[in-house]
C-alpha cells in the first residue's frame, strides 16, 4: 500500500510537471593515481515520463547546436555520461557520440535493489538506504520519497523516490545531489542515432585508441603538430602519448565492459 501510495504521488505531482536535478559526480578514471579525482557536474532533466542525464557542459552544447548549429564534438567514446530514460517502457539508453554520429547502446543489465531499514538525512531531505549492482561494482544508493520520483543520476532508478546520493563499494564513482530546480529544461538533439551493442562499442573504443587523431582528418582538415616554437611535431610520438593515456585510463564504471587495448 505505501508504494502503491508513492507511485499514485508520481501521477499527480510529476507527470505534469518539469524538474532539473544538479549532481556532483566524483570519479577516479585512473587507480594507480588515486588522488587524480575528475569533479564534474551533471544534470538530470525531469518531465513526465523521460528524463536525460548528461554533463552541465553537454546540455549547454545541446543548446548550442539546436539554436545555430554548432556544437562540440567529444573525442574517444569511455566514460560518457549522457543516458536517457523511458519509465513507462522500462528503457534505459546511453549515448555515446563519436566522430560526431550519435550511437544509442541499450542498457539492459537490470537493477535489483535491496531496500535496507537504515534511514538518515541529506541536506533537508530524510533519505533511506538501497544497495544493488551495476558494470561489476557494487552500489549504495540514499533516495528520498521526499521527491516522489523514481529516477536518479546516470542509469540508475527504480526506487520509490529520487537518487539523493549514490557511490560504488570502492569509493570510486559518486554521484551527489546539489540543487532541485522546478521548471528544468528539457530538449533532446541526439535522436538520430545508429543502435550498437557492448562489442560494437569496443570496437568504436580501439577505433579511437588506433589512430586518436582521426577526429581531424573526419572533418577534413590535414592533421599537424606544433609545439610552442612553432616546430613541427612527429604524429606518431604523439599518437604513442595519446595511446599511453588511454592505456593509464584503466577504471570505467562499467568495469564489466572494461576493454583490454593491448
Amino acid at each position: 500500500m505505501k508504494y502503491l501510495l508513492f507511485f499514485l504521488m508520481i501521477s499527480v505531482f510529476g507527470f505534469s510537471q518539469k524538474f532539473s536535478f544538479i549532481y556532483e559526480t566524483r570519479y577516479k578514471s585512473n587507480t594507480q593515481k588515486p588522488d587524480d579525482i575528475n569533479t564534474i557536474n551533471m544534470i538530470l532533466d525531469f518531465e513526465g515520463n523521460t528524463s536525460i542525464f548528461r554533463e552541465v557542459e553537454d546540455k549547454k552544447a545541446d543548446s548550442a547546436k539546436l539554436n545555430n548549429g554548432n556544437g562540440m564534438m567529444k573525442m574517444g567514446v569511455e566514460n560518457q555520461f549522457y543516458v536517457k530514460k523511458d519509465v513507462s517502457k522500462n528503457t534505459v539508453e546511453k549515448i555515446i557520440t563519436y566522430l560526431g554520429t550519435d550511437y544509442l547502446l541499450p542498457i539492459d543489465e537490470k537493477l535489483n535493489w535491496k531496500i535496507a531499514v537504515e534511514q538518515k538525512t541529506i541536506g533537508k531531505y530524510k533519505v533511506q538506504k538501497a544497495e544493488t549492482n551495476y558494470g561489476g561494482r557494487n552500489w549504495v544508493a540514499w533516495f528520498t520519497t521526499e521527491l516522489p520520483f523514481s529516477n536518479g543520476p546516470y542509469i540508475f532508478g527504480g526506487l520509490p523516490g529520487l537518487i539523493i546520493s549514490i557511490q560504488d563499494t570502492d569509493n570510486h564513482y559518486s554521484f551527489n545531489l546539489t540543487e532541485v530546480k522546478k521548471g528544468g529544461n528539457l530538449f533532446d538533439i541526439r535522436t538520430k542515432t545508429v543502435k550498437i551493442d557492448w562489442k560494437k562499442y569496443e570496437t568504436l573504443a580501439k577505433s579511437y585508441y588506433n589512430d586518436p587523431f582521426d577526429l581531424l582528418s573526419k572533418i577534413g582538415r590535414k592533421v599537424t603538430m606544433t609545439d610552442a616554437n612553432g616546430n613541427k611535431v612527429d604524429i606518431t610520438e604523439r599518437i604513442k602519448v595519446m595511446q599511453n593515456y588511454i592505456q593509464e585510463e584503466d577504471n570505467p564504471l562499467e568495469l564489466n565492459h572494461k576493454i583490454n587495448y593491448k
